[in-house]
């Protein structure tokens, strides 16, 4: 007792202990797992804005590199020959500036030289614009002389791009402004700069948007978690360039696919690691059960052995001492003699059968046989004992049977157990009936009684090995005797010959009907 509370005690304590465990190992796993995602996921965004910003840098480096070719040849010194200086190497070296202005400290302008002939009323508009607005707004107070400056900006719903230096000469300061035009930078020098597969990424993942979304180059982007934005650094400081890796849409799914994953192989782990904890716990819990089940059929064994064999001594030595001088005494006490013999070896035979099934011997003589001649012989067997009880055994073959596949012996202790089931438990019902008959393709034999009947919890678990039923007690209010081996044994017959066993019952005074079937042979077919 003291052992299986400390069973009890040690299996209270593990399962909680061990779900904790499969708790703590998942919810550590689940975190790596989220982090190690997470790094990759940040290794990709960096590899893109590291791409981005190399892209801007380079639209950057082309627009200063030809303010770097204006600042060269746009001296104040010589500002009535700047036309016939820059035009001829203009769309050579700087393909995206239209117009070259100089203005004195008065904001006057100087020098105009324009490569958009004909366009005379642009220009002039541009010069005004230059003058009231655009200076306005430039940094120019305090500034370096020849520092490279820019003003990206829009203006009547127009967006411009100048770039301004200031230089001295002969004691005064001049401001050169270079006028870039937005619409060749985005014809010209975008698509050449951004167009190119960076990585084997596709041109149609990069495109440029101006401060309110715009799209100004570039095709319409779904953005996701990994689409990088960058403004550009010192020219177009008012747009971004937006790029978004070739394959970023794959790699969100792949992302979200293997998260789920992930997921889901960690909650199968744990559920297997659950699972086999509680079916180590039902097969030691079984195991006990079976071994508590042994022991009481132990003492059950031993008791009805016993009381036979008690009995047998007791009338054997009376006998033997010659006290009885009765002759109808002497013939009782041999009849009681004969009679617990009889059960001594039918129980006996039972736990020797019993023994080769649990081993694994359970083979049988299989023959083709009449099913009706081996439950008669069962029947005439053990008619002489139900009289002793005072029960009237009955037996009713209905019609022609027919031969079936089954070996004789086990098919007459499989009944033989079933009537002994019955008058154990139904010895005041007066009338046990034993019926066989052909139902179908089947062959069923039923054994009757008027007993008290089987509980509905009790009517599967009676089958099983050992177990008796909660019930055990006859109508005199007396323990029933009994192993709780013989309806197993039933059940491994019938199931040996390919049938079943099973019981239909009413609680009360309604009786049991016990029954077992074998597969009939079909008409013609021989062994």
């Amino acid at each position: 007792m003291k052992e299986r509370a400390r069973q009890g005690i040690a299996t209270f304590l593990l399962v909680p202990a061990v779900l904790v465990a499969v708790g703590v190992l998942a919810y550590f796993t689940v975190r790596t797992t989220l982090q190690i995602e997470k790094l990759r996921q940040q290794s990709v965004l960096e590899a893109t804005l590291a791409l981005a910003r190399e892209k801007a840098d380079r639209i950057d480096k082309r627009i200063v590199e030809q303010d770097s070719a204006i600042m060269a040849i746009a001296d104040p010194a010589h500002v009535l020959e700047l036309t016939e200086r820059w035009l001829p190497t203009a769309p050579r070296e700087t393909p995206t500036i239209r117009a070259i202005l100089v203005l004195d400290e008065a904001r006057n302008v100087l020098s105009f030289a324009s490569r958009a002939s004909g366009a005379l009323a642009e220009d002039e508009a541009f010069r005004r614009l230059l003058v009231v607005r655009m200076l306005g707004d430039m940094e120019l107070g305090g500034q370096p002389l020849d520092q490279l400056r820019h003003l990206h900006r829009v203006y009547r719903g127009q967006s411009y791009l100048v770039s301004y230096w200031q230089k001295q000469q002969a004691g005064g300061r001049y401001l050169v402004v270079a006028w870039h035009d937005i619409g060749r930078i985005v014809k010209y020098a975008l698509p050449s700069l951004t167009a190119e597969p960076v990585g084997g990424a596709a041109p149609s993942r990069v495109n440029v948007v101006d401060e309110e979304g715009r799209i100004i180059f570039g095709p319409q982007l779904r953005t996701g978690q990994f689409t990088v934005s960058v403004r550009f650094p010192t020219t177009l400081y008012n747009w971004s360039l937006q790029v978004v890796p070739a394959t970023g849409e794959e790699l969100a799914t792949r992302v979200a696919n293997r998260r789920l994953l992930e997921l889901i192989m960690v909650a199968f782990a744990c559920l297997v690691v659950v699972a086999g904890v509680m079916a180590i716990l039902f097969a030691t819990w079984k195991e006990r059960r079976i071994s508590e089940l042994k022991s009481e059929f132990v003492a059950n064994v031993s008791h009805e052995l016993k009381t036979p064999l008690a009995l047998i001594r007791m009338f054997g030595e009376m006998l033997q001492s010659g006290r009885v001088a009765n002759a109808s005494k002497h013939k009782e006490y041999i009849d009681i003699i004969v009679a617990e013999s009889e059960r001594l070896s039918s129980l006996i035979e039972n736990v020797l059968d019993f023994a080769k099934v649990d081993r694994g011997h359970d083979a049988y003589d299989f023959a083709v046989g009449d099913l009706g001649a081996a439950v008669t012989r069962a029947v005439t067997t053990y008619r002489h004992h139900a009289e002793r009880e005072g029960v009237e055994l009955t037996c009713d073959i209905v019609g022609e049977l027919g031969e079936s596949m089954l070996d004789e012996r086990a098919v007459q202790l499989a009944v033989i157990n079933l009537i002994d089931n019955a008058l154990k438990y139904a010895s005041d019902g007066k009338v046990v009936r034993v019926r066989a008959s052909r139902e179908g393709s089947e062959l069923i034999v039923r054994v009757i009684d008027r007993g008290p009947g089987v509980p509905k919890e009790d009517r599967e678990r009676i089958f099983e090995r050992f177990v008796r039923g909660n019930r055990a007690i006859a109508p005199t209010g007396a323990p029933v005797r009994g192993s709780g081996i013989g309806l197993s044994l039933v059940k491994h017959i019938a199931e040996s010959h390919g049938g079943r066993a099973w019981v239909e019952s009413s609680e009360g005074a309604g009786g049991s009907t016990f029954a077992l079937s074998i597969p009939a042979l079909a008409a013609g077919t021989s062994r």
